[in-house]
């Protein structure tokens, strides 16, 4: 157990009031000297919250000379939300000496080196200065720039000038000098990175992303999110609000947050990386409507959702899936996955056992589903199925697509809403608005999943083929590449060819959505992975654990403050 060591320990003066400041190994504490007051007032601050130290700016004066700046993390509430919300604070002491100044200035500096070993000293920054409302690279440059430079940290920007230019710089470029990548976007600028990071790790280890059964490496490269796009839901959902002040004070404290990945394979090939949602029917007809109203912005969504329910569809197939184990952990136990979360702690333990206990390296490692139990089969016909490897929170959805699911515990959870009528899938849509559980509904089931394969019934395949023509004339499969935002792959081409897309160029065109009175209703829908539509209904899904590491600590629980002052009253960082 570690000692909370007194470093330094004296008077000094805030304004006209006088303080007894203490300095341990792991807080900078100060409390009123006013005897006149009984109830002394104490600021604590953990010292890994410290963002800076600094000398006065101001004119040199003798009293200038004695003066010092900590400027720490300050915790408000949001005015939208019941969120928490990061602040620079500051608080300017004033000593008896100039010699005691420094020893403050010392053993400050001091204690940040070496209780705040993970804080990066040099990024490379990705700015998207098209996404969301176009304010990437102004929030940057006024919100989170002076926030790095306050904290001593080195920045290599990059303003990007096409898709995938992010990704491709992660996974060519010399990157030995940086400890961590950032993007200042939304959801689809965060993919770019995550690709390139898990890529170019799996690169370097000699694995194949491509097979499904590998344990992929770990990556060690964290990625920062900085909220500016018209989506930021896994900013939101591991952060806990979408502000960008807080997302870089948790960069530059060097939060660590793990942070579970699903591979999504079509065949023998990788198809993409997901962390938030990966979802059939609805919400792929939803992605596929709202890309042809990209002018309408982020209401095209609203739009694109009314439209989709209205046409009221259903979709057969076969959804197979290797479950965790119930002892561990359920999708309905209601449960948050919280800063500090025991479930996540629980499988970092269990994984770091694992490591220890074989003598070689578990990266590589065959994925044997033998081992991992049996698979469960359910067919039907179903409005929607999903996986989501985290809650998919969001500020429209505060609980989101699955409440209970945890960022780091190696599962997804599979959520299946069967075919119903249309007021019964509408409440299902409208409790993920509120604290109703939209799991409890007679037509959805949702388990905690390993491993997710969807395909189709037999005699759909023909009107599988005919409806990826169509995804073909919508402009999301063209001369046998896939076009999306985030870029195609050379095996999703080769794929297509296979199928004959592109040769037959006689294939009737047809509106993927068809229209609200349409003559024939299409028996496949597409994939909605993290926003891009994938052109193949049948896919398997696989969720690696911890696979990459985020800025981030997970949601803050409000009533579980990170120091707590037994003495009269405390006040965090105020």
């Amino acid at each position: 157990m570690d000692v909370d060591l007194v470093l330094l320990e004296s008077s000094l003066w805030v304004g006209k009031k006088r303080y007894w400041a203490v300095l341990t190994g792991w807080h900078f504490n100060w409390t009123e000297r006013d005897k006149k007051n009984r109830e002394k007032m104490t600021v604590s601050v953990p010292v890994s919250e410290v963002v800076g130290v600094e000398v006065s700016q101001r004119s040199q004066s003798e009293e200038a000379d004695r003066e010092f700046t900590v400027f720490y993390v300050k915790r408000t509430s949001s005015r939208s939300s019941n969120q928490l919300l990061w602040a620079l604070g500051r608080t300017q002491f004033s000593c008896p000496s100039r010699d005691l100044r420094d020893q403050w200035l010392t053993q400050l500096r001091m204690a940040l080196k070496t209780h705040s070993p993970s804080r990066p000293h040099r990024l490379l920054v990705f700015i998207n200065p098209f996404g969301g409302k176009k304010q990437g690279s102004h929030i940057y440059q006024s919100l989170v720039a002076p926030l790095f430079e306050l904290a001593g940290i080195s920045c290599h920007v990059v303003v990007t000038e096409r898709a995938n230019q992010a990704r491709d710089h992660i996974l060519k470029k010399d990157l030995t000098d940086f400890d961590g990548v950032v993007c200042v976007g939304g959801d689809g600028m965060f993919s770019e990175l995550l690709h390139g990071v898990i890529g170019r790790t799996q690169q370097e280890a000699g694995l194949s992303e491509h097979d499904p059964t590998l344990t992929l490496q770990s990556c060690d490269l964290h990625i920062g999110i900085i909220p500016a796009g018209s989506t930021d839901c896994v900013c939101f959902a591991t952060v806990g609000v979408n502000d960008p002040v807080t997302s870089a004070l948790h960069i530059i404290v060097g939060d660590s947050q793990p942070l579970d990945v699903c591979s999504v394979h079509h065949g023998s090939s990788l198809v993409r990386y997901s962390v938030s949602l990966v979802g059939y029917g609805f919400y792929g007809d939803v992605m596929a409507e709202s890309e042809k109203h990209r002018w309408m912005g982020p209401l095209r969504y609203d739009y694109s959702g009314a439209l989709v329910y209205l046409r009221n569809r259903s979709y057969a197939g076969i959804v197979q899936y290797l479950p965790a184990d119930p002892q561990l952990s359920s999708p309905r136990d209601k449960t948050r996955c919280l800063s500090r979360c025991t479930v996540c702690s629980k499988s970092t333990d269990r994984r770091l056992l694992a490591q220890s206990t074989n003598s070689s390296s578990l990266h590589g490692s065959q994925f044997s589903s033998d081992s991992e139990g049996e698979w469960v089969s359910v067919e039907g016909r179903f409005k929607a199925v999903s996986l989501t490897c985290m809650s998919s929170s969001c500020p429209r959805s505060p609980l989101g697509l699955s409440p209970s699911a945890h960022l780091a515990d190696g599962t997804g959870d599979l959520i299946i809403v069967r075919d119903t009528h249309p007021l019964g899938f509408l409440t299902f849509l409208h409790r993920h608005t509120t604290t109703q559980d939209q799991f409890d509904l007679p037509f959805v089931d949702v388990h905690r999943v390993k491993a997710v394969r969807f395909s189709l019934p037999l005699g759909t395949e023909d009107n599988e083929d005919e409806d990826e023509g169509t995804v073909k004339d919508e402009g999301l499969v063209e001369d046998g590449e896939a076009l999306s935002k985030s870029g195609s792959q050379q095996h999703l081409a080769e794929r297509v060819e296979e199928r004959g897309m592109t040769n037959d160029r006689s294939v009737k065109k047809k509106d993927l959505s068809f229209g609200l009175c349409c003559s024939k209703t299409p028996s496949v829908s597409v994939w909605n992975c993290d926003g891009e539509i994938l052109p193949y209904p049948e896919i398997l899904c696989r969720v690696h654990g911890q696979l990459v590491r985020l800025y981030a600590r997970g949601i803050e629980d409000r009533s579980a403050p990170p120091f707590t002052n037994c003495k009269g009253r405390a006040f965090l960082h105020n």
